[in-house]
């Protein structure tokens, strides 16, 4: 038997047609014109970089689960689903590597300006003179804001380069990594600071313009968590005032239509949210995706659940 989901938003191609063979995939405009299959659909299929609109899960009134292709659960509103008693299931794990790789790559990108080499060469600038002199990673400061899965990841990836790990978080995990309990102290004693903290109202807007203060004129900022960690006006004024030396961002607030500010500045590498757009991964998380859907619709339980409400 093959269940009629509402999907919310696009996926890559491989990953869509696995999807089409396992389940119907209705749009939400099919579904508001049409009452019996509103009626029918018992799961939402997202991903985590589109918002689930709480009139939506209110509508639909067999709704069973929401399965988001993703770590992060920011654009659901988790309150409305367990009021409804609609269980929220996410893809943690299979995409850490992916991330810490891309991680890893804006960090070099930014401190030995990759991006601008590139252009350098392209441009036949190099014949007139040298390209000017990066930055070496060995030997530095860095912190990481929000230790979860993802950034432990990182930091096991930057060891072998010779850094001073610090991480800032809601506790001390008791790592070998010195834990620092106080922000602005972290981004006082980092040369790097990078964020891998979850999205949502507890850290919007965390890393602000005192925060930056305390990065200064030679501290650089990597963000791969949500853009909603950053107050990016402050972020666009630091880098414009040269008051923080760059930063690497892949994920910004009003994807896709980004603050025009951050394309005129030279000490910034964007890149479009890609933090796990490889074949590789966006398949594996397709997988735990759906088999989270068909878990649930098998006996009512999932494999890797946001919040498990019982049915009401």
């Amino acid at each position: 038997m093959m269940h009629d989901l509402l999907q919310i938003g696009a996926f890559p191609t491989l990953a869509q047609k696995l999807i089409d063979t396992e389940f119907r995939c209705h749009s939400l405009a099919e579904i508001e014109r049409d009452d019996a299959l509103k009626n029918s659909v018992c799961g939402i299929i997202t991903r985590s970089n589109f918002s689930v609109p709480h009139e939506v899960i209110e509508s639909l009134p067999n709704l069973g689960i929401i399965a988001t292709c993703g770590v992060g659960y920011d654009l659901i509103p988790l309150d409305v689903a367990s009021k409804r008693g609609v269980i929220v299931t996410n893809t943690p794990e299979v995409l850490n590597s992916a991330v810490a790789e891309l991680c890893i790559g804006l960090l070099f990108a930014l401190l030995r300006r990759l991006t601008e080499a590139d252009r350098f060469v392209r441009s036949g600038a190099w014949r007139c003179g040298a390209f000017p002199l990066g930055v070496s990673l060995a030997g530095k400061n860095v912190g990481i804001v929000g230790l979860g899965r993802i950034g432990k990841e990182i930091a096991k990836r930057l060891e072998p380069f010779g850094v001073t790990l610090s991480y800032f978080g809601r506790t001390d995990q008791q790592l070998q990594w010195r834990y620092e309990s106080d922000l602005h102290a972290l981004a006082r004693t980092s040369d790097v600071l990078i964020l891998t903290s979850p999205g949502g109202n507890a850290t919007s807007r965390m890393i602000d313009a005192a925060v930056l203060a305390e990065l200064g004129p030679n501290g650089y900022l990597i963000n791969v968590a949500r853009g909603s960690v950053v107050d990016e006006s402050a972020l666009i004024d630091a880098l414009s005032r040269h008051a923080i030396a760059g930063a690497a961002l892949d994920v910004f607030d009003n994807e896709t239509d980004i603050d025009a500010r951050f394309f005129g500045l030279d000490n910034i590498v964007l890149t479009p949210h890609i933090g796990s757009a490889t074949n590789e991964t966006r398949l594996a998380m397709a997988r735990l995706t759906l088999d989270n859907l068909h878990r649930f619709f098998e006996n009512g339980t999932v494999l890797t659940p946001v919040i498990a409400a019982a049915r009401a």
